[in-house]
Order: C-alpha cells, then sequence, then structure tokens
C-alpha cells in the first residue's frame, strides 16, 4: 500500500466550526479559491446553524457539503465525522482547516501538494503562523534543543516528522486506514497530539513545508517559559481549558510511544505550579486530572 500523496487525486477540505459563523466565512473563502481545485467543501457544524449553512452554499456552491451536529463533538469528534464524510464521498485526500484560522493565501494547498510529492509524503503540513503577525508561529515550535517562536528562525524549506494537523495539514485517504480519525472522547485539547502520535507511529513519512502557511490565533500565551525559557508549561486561561488540557494529557503521556517523557511531565509541572507559581493547590488540581486521564476517566465536567 501507498499512502503518498498525489495532486492528480481528489481533495475533500474538512472544517470544523462552532458559533463563528462570521469567521468560519473568512476561512472558507480562502478554501474555496485555492489555485489547486478542492472537490468538496465539508463543514461540520456543532452548533447546527442555518447561517452556517447559508454560507457554505454561497461560497461553495455545489461543492458544498454541510452536515449539522444537534451534540457539540468536540474539535476530535467534528474532524472524525468530517474525515469519515470525505472517505464516504470517495476523496483521496482531507485537507484541514478551522473556523478561526485560515490559509494565508489562494496557493497554499497547491504548494502542500509539490512538497508532499518532492518528499514522498503521506501528510504534510503548512507552517502556522500569528494571523495578526505572520512572521510570528502561532504556537512555539521546537527544532532540535530550541524553541523557536518566529517563523524566520526556522531552518531550511521543509521539516520532516514534524506537523501540526489539524490547522492546513493535508493526509491522504491511504494514510487514514493506518492512523484512523480523531479521538472523540478527548474532545477538545491534546485530540491533535494524540493524532500526531499515531501518525509518528505509522512509520508514514511526513512534515511541515515552511514555504506556505496557515494563519491561526496566537496560542503561545499560553505556553509559560520556565528554567530561562529552556521548557515551556502549558497554562491554559479558565477552568474548562484547562481540565480538557490536563485530563488528555494525562491520557496521552501514558499511551504507547508518549511514556518516555513522563519523567520531564512532572518535572515541568512540578517546577511550573510549585516553584514558579507557588501554587500547590494549582498542583493537586494538575495531579488530579492527569489521574484521571491515565485511568482513562473521559466523564466530562458538569456544565
Amino acid at each position: 500500500m501507498t499512502a503518498t500523496l498525489h495532486s492528480s487525486g481528489t481533495t475533500a477540505a474538512v472544517i470544523v466550526t462552532h458559533q463563528r459563523a462570521e469567521l468560519l466565512r473568512l476561512s472558507l473563502d480562502q478554501v474555496v479559491n485555492q489555485t489547486h481545485p478542492v472537490d468538496w467543501v465539508i463543514v461540520v457544524d456543532n452548533g447546527a446553524e442555518d447561517a452556517v449553512r447559508d454560507s457554505l452554499d454561497e461560497l461553495a456552491g455545489e461543492r458544498a457539503v454541510y452536515v449539522p451536529s444537534e451534540t457539540n463533538l468536540g474539535g476530535a469528534g467534528g474532524f472524525a465525522l468530517g474525515f469519515l464524510t470525505a472517505l464516504s464521498l470517495g476523496a483521496d485526500a482531507i485537507w484541514c482547516a478551522d473556523d478561526d484560522g485560515r490559509p494565508a493565501d489562494h496557493s497554499v494547498l497547491e504548494t502542500l501538494y509539490r512538497v508532499a510529492e518532492d518528499h514522498h509524503l503521506a501528510e504534510v503540513s503548512p507552517a502556522v503562523c500569528n494571523i495578526d503577525d505572520p512572521q510570528r508561529l502561532a504556537f512555539p515550535l521546537r527544532q532540535g534543543l530550541v524553541w523557536r517562536r518566529r517563523l524566520d528562525e526556522l531552518e531550511g524549506d521543509f521539516l520532516p516528522g514534524i506537523a501540526s494537523l489539524f490547522n492546513g495539514a493535508l493526509i491522504s485517504a491511504k494514510a487514514m486506514e493506518v492512523i484512523g480519525v480523531p479521538d472523540y472522547r478527548l474532545f477538545i485539547r491534546g485530540d491533535e497530539v494524540e493524532y500526531h502520535r499515531r501518525l509518528v507511529g505509522s512509520g508514514l513519512p511526513f512534515g511541515t513545508a515552511l514555504t506556505c502557511a496557515y494563519l491561526h490565533p496566537d496560542g503561545s500565551d499560553e505556553f509559560k517559559p520556565i528554567l530561562g525559557g529552556r521548557m515551556h508549561a502549558q497554562y491554559p486561561e479558565g477552568e474548562f481549558k484547562r481540565f480538557f488540557t490536563y485530563r488528555n494529557r494525562g491520557y496521552l503521556l501514558w499511551q504507547r510511544g508518549m511514556r518516555k517523557l513522563l519523567p520531564q511531565e512532572f518535572a515541568r509541572f512540578g517546577w511550573f505550579f510549585l516553584i514558579q507559581r507557588r501554587d500547590p493547590a494549582g498542583f493537586i488540581e494538575w495531579l488530579k486530572l492527569h489521574n484521571r486521564g491515565r485511568t482513562e476517566d473521559f466523564r466530562r465536567p458538569k456544565n
């Protein structure tokens, strides 16, 4: 079986949205006007809003595939449903997008296919850049032992073995036979990391093309530098996001291929909460959530 992406195949764009109809239009406008053709534009609407359907029909026309959900499936469930919809239509490749980000220009998909063919890739991602300052990365990225925060700090035109999977990633349908679809249980936070774990474990070739970009709201503020910036600890604002971030990380770090990171994880968050923040209660809460993930307790917090 070959899972290599080919520009001659069909492409389904999959966008997951939840109550962001106006932002979604900006994403759709870039997706539908790519220089490389998009055969289907699938929008999984976790809010089941008429405004979303109307925007999709207006901008995508006959290529529109509207998938409403009366249940909020989260990002993980939304992409799982969208990927399966794309596969059911016969797509050879799935191009991921979300409602608050968008491709930087109309040539992103064309560039991704060119890089994929040059490097014989099963998956390829664009650089994910700050939507307000495209020379800055939306999330810090580690290259070797150094954390990078700017696009011009990254070396070369292609980063093998590194990918941001739900922000502009292009994945072959054959690759999904091996790595499956995202895990609905994770809902939000960590679903992309878990999917990346499967991709790494598959042995399929993948990477990031630094010659094109996907624009996304800045997420670097969540990553708090510790030990003089040599490491980072993730600390989202709001209990809701912290619940899923820490619970899901607890699950992820106990999976095959990830356990070697456990000593670093405990050192990182122990230092962050106990030394840097002087917040023992915060560390205890982190530990409880980590253990919920470790024991696969996927019950969600009560509303």
